[in-house]
């Protein structure tokens, strides 16, 4: 998405779709320009009207004649003649006070926009905050003075489209719980208590697209590419079970056109495609002394936007359990960073602290952050604090891939991991943490400037022992500043903390993680729990490489060091690592990478 994701991103894609034209690959197999988008629905959003600057059906605020036609189809006594606010002006608007109202549905702007501390304060000013959310702990419901239950993806009952035009049923298969309802229900409800009765009377989802098919084929006649015309008088039961189809479908004999602009007609008043010329330009902030690096930001495998919901499923999680910066070896070297040290950023927004990973395959002078994190999962992990907010003039899109940041080591005197079966209230004294959920337990990383009080106190409050029943076993290093305590009950583990100087690598987790999945403890696993290392015997998976399967990469490692296995097919057919969704197959070529040289000739 780097292409849209600048404030020249719509003269990157002209120039694409210039490229294209200028070339004859339109309406061809195996040519176009293709839309990269970040949402299944973003087409679906767009046939809508869902932008500040868009009518509905592909039509154009900007344009007289489409406004007119809105109109009266709408039979609408008054239309808006120019733009509203795109999301960034949006806040921006709200912090001067222009703006005193805002409905936010489906989303999390609080996490996901540029500069997020103006944002926050913008929301912390405005005098009205509704949210509409199926979540009901976010960055964002924390500023609502109303909060709507609405229903998730899959309680919603609708039409999505997707990157080729094709228009497909969307079928809830669950129940809405408790008072959750659907988007268009409650935006008609609030619309009928305003006295829009008429207007918003639909009592279905099939009426609702009904009126969309109808506005969509209004007096068209072949001038707007988005036409669904034919299905206008479909009934409530056709609705349910309508098939797939691309659009325009202006003939019931021809519903799919695979392919538009073959015959090398296109939708403007002359027929012909229109070349729009552009000026190449730099980015809003170019790095300089006092910020020499690139921010580039984006997403990681198994997450989605803010983890509002896919950062409860410890499945998703256990792929990347804490936020990092990815750095190129010889900017740390530069920067005096070390290997998983945690690093403080810095941009001329904001801040954040985020543990450093080295990789050859990051361009030097550049550093990646994931976008995914954010105050419900972590201290300092939102990278929206940092972002610049220029955004493009004509999209309003973000440059959300070209921050001017530094860097610098976070001198944290003491580090921890903390581990319990269930979720708790950290204590204030960590300037750093990070929560992900496994299975059958939570994993809480902590890191301290300085230890605010007696250690030995705040370890205890941390673990917060229950019951008289509850076994403690500790090790403590006084000297070392070292401790680790675990509590066990009914000789099953419930909560273990590991705590050690900044400079001091901790145990793996994931052998640790794995004995809360144990009923009991055998007495190899108890003598060895303080260690963190696996008896004799056992093996310790080490980081998820397959989510699907739960396969670490110690088990994958192992089998290519040992011969077992050479490729990614061999590794399936013995792990079943890859087999699933395939997402994990790019590890695992890299894998084979780097454990080629250690497997011995089959």
């Amino acid at each position: 998405q780097g292409v849209n994701q600048s404030s020249s991103g719509t003269d990157k894609v002209n120039s694409i779709i210039n490229c294209h034209l200028a070339t004859g690959r339109i309406g061809k197999p195996g040519m176009g320009p293709f839309s990269i988008t970040g949402q299944p629905n973003a087409m679906g959003g767009r046939e809508v009207g869902g932008l500040s600057n868009q009518l509905a059906a592909h039509m154009e605020l900007d344009n007289p004649e489409h406004r007119d036609t809105v109109q009266r189809f709408w039979n609408s006594p008054m239309i808006a003649d120019k733009a509203g606010l795109k999301a960034v002006d949006l806040f921006r608007a709200i912090e001067k006070g222009d703006v005193k109202a805002v409905w936010i549905m489906a989303t999390n702007p609080v996490v996901s926009l540029p500069d997020t501390n103006q944002v926050r304060a913008a929301m912390e000013k405005c005098e009205l905050v509704v949210v509409s959310d199926c979540i009901k702990n976010t960055d964002t419901t924390e500023f609502a003075d109303v909060l709507l239950p609405a229903a998730a993806w899959g309680e919603k009952d609708g039409t999505v489209t997707n990157s080729e035009r094709r228009l497909s049923r969307q079928r809830a298969f669950m129940d809405a719980p408790g008072l959750a309802k659907s988007d268009w229900w409650i935006i008609c409800q609030l619309a009928q208590r305003l006295g829009y009765q008429e207007a918003f009377a639909y009592q279905t989802p099939a009426d609702i697209f009904r009126e969309h098919a109808a506005l969509s084929g209004f007096e068209n006649g072949g001038t707007r590419d988005f036409n669904i015309q034919t299905l206008q008088s479909i009934d409530n039961n056709e609705y349910r079970q309508i098939l797939p189809i691309q659009w325009p479908t202006t003939d019931k004999t021809k519903p799919d056109i695979p392919r538009m602009f073959a015959e090398g007609q296109f939708y403007t008043p002359s027929k012909k495609a229109q070349l729009i010329a552009v000026t190449p330009k730099d980015p809003g902030q170019m790095p300089d002394v006092e910020f020499p690096l690139i921010l580039n930001t984006g997403r990681v495998r198994d997450q989605w936007h803010s983890m509002t919901r896919t950062g409860k499923s410890p499945r998703l999680s256990t792929h990347t359990m804490e936020p990092y910066l990815q750095i190129h070896p010889q900017d740390a070297v530069r920067f005096a960073v070390q290997n998983n040290a945690l690093v403080r950023m810095t941009s001329r927004y904001g801040e954040v602290v985020v543990r450093a990973t080295f990789s050859t395959r990051q361009q030097a002078g550049s550093v990646f952050m994931p976008i995914h994190w954010n105050h419900q999962f972590a201290s300092t992990a939102s990278v929206g604090k940092v972002v610049n907010p220029f955004t493009d003039p004509f999209s309003g899109q973000p440059e959300l891939k070209h921050t001017p940041v530094k860097i610098e080591l976070f001198n944290a005197k003491w580090q921890a991991f903390l581990m319990v079966r269930n979720e708790l209230a950290l204590p204030a004294s960590s300037d750093y943490w990070v929560k992900a959920k496994g299975l059958d337990f939570w994993c809480y990383e902590l890191a301290g400037l300085s230890f605010k009080g007696n250690r030995e106190d705040w370890a205890r409050e941390l673990l917060q022992a229950s019951t008289e029943e509850t076994e403690c076993i500790e090790y403590i290093d006084e000297a070392s500043v070292c401790f680790r305590i675990a509590h066990i009950k009914n000789n099953r583990l419930e909560k273990c903390l590991f705590v050690a100087p900044g400079y001091i690598t901790l145990p793996s987790r994931t052998w640790l993680g794995s004995l809360f999945n144990r009923e009991v403890l055998n007495p190899a696993e108890r003598i060895s729990l303080l260690a963190g290392k696996p008896p004799a015997g056992q093996i310790d998976a080490g980081p998820t490489i397959c989510a699907c399967f739960n396969v670490g990469r110690n088990n994958i490692t192992s089998c290519l060091k040992n011969g077992q296995a050479s490729t990614v097919e061999d590794i399936g057919e013995l792990l079943q690592a890859g087999t699933n969704c395939g997402s994990c197959i790019p590890e695992l070529k890299e894998l084979i990478k780097e454990n080629t040289i250690f497997a011995p000739p089959r």
